[in-house]
């Protein structure tokens, strides 16, 4: 036990005494002073001692308000927009879509003897045709037909082949959208037609005359618009027979 005692005095046993810890916070106080004094009186401290760095001082202060950013005149112009959300063009401008531009391709279809705009009929617009192809698909349905597949098939088709055509005929030649475009719009009669066939039967004498009633109308709108479109003066009755044979495909669509 006595032998335990020793070296447990021994262990914690030491020469550090609060005395010195004192003094050596003295110094440390008189060093910090040192410093101090020689950075107010200018002299340069020797190499190697060490200093402690000074704070950097802002030369300008922020006066504004909390969310609400002064304004630099060193802000480059640049950054700032010039065009604003209000000059921006519309969400339809930018689509293609111009619903007046539709309802006057409608009527010049509805009233054959109107002239036709050749600058307005000469866009590759496809609202009006997509949406009378629906419908077209969707009289045809509610009279118990289900020919869409036909319906988007035949107007491809047709498309493709009165554009070759009107390629070889004309001058300055014709976008594949101004064709889709100008046939499309012309289904707007033959939706009459499948219209009709929900309501009574178009196999007979009266169906028969309607139906050639039909085709002439589409035929004869389509010719016309691309006759003033294109500038083909003389050469409508040479438009309007493959435009007959194409509306004469779904003419029988409906009527059978």
């Amino acid at each position: 036990m006595s032998n335990f005692d020793q070296l447990q005095f021994d262990f914690y046993h030491s020469n550090y005494t609060i005395d010195d810890q004192e003094e050596g916070y003295n110094s440390h106080g008189s060093n910090g002073n040192l410093c101090g004094s020689r950075k107010q009186t200018g002299e340069q401290l020797p190499a190697g001692t060490f200093a402690p760095s000074e704070m950097p001082l802002y030369s300008q202060t922020y006066m504004g308000q909390i969310l609400q950013p002064t304004y630099s005149p060193d802000t480059p112009s640049d950054l700032s927009y010039a065009d604003g959300f209000d000059e921006e063009p519309p969400l339809l401008e930018e689509l293609g879509i111009n619903f007046e531009h539709i309802w006057q391709k409608t009527l010049t279809v509805l009233n054959p003897m109107k002239p036709a705009d050749g600058s307005i009929m000469n866009e590759t617009d496809l609202t009006g045709p997509m949406v009378f192809c629906l419908a077209l698909g969707a009289t045809l349905l509610l009279a118990g037909k289900v020919h869409f597949g036909y319906v988007y098939g035949m107007s491809a088709t047709g498309c493709l082949a009165i554009h070759a055509l009107l390629n070889l005929m004309s001058v300055s030649g014709v976008s594949r959208g101004c064709v889709a475009s100008v046939l499309g719009y012309c289904l707007l009669p033959m939706v009459i037609l499948s219209s009709s066939a929900v309501v009574l039967s178009l196999q007979g004498i009266l169906g028969t005359f309607l139906a050639l009633f039909i085709i002439g109308w589409c035929s004869f709108s389509a010719s016309k618009i691309f006759t003033s479109a294109l500038a083909m003066e003389g050469q409508q009755l040479l438009i309007a027979y493959p435009c007959a044979l194409l509306y004469g495909l779904f003419a029988l669509l409906t009527v059978f």
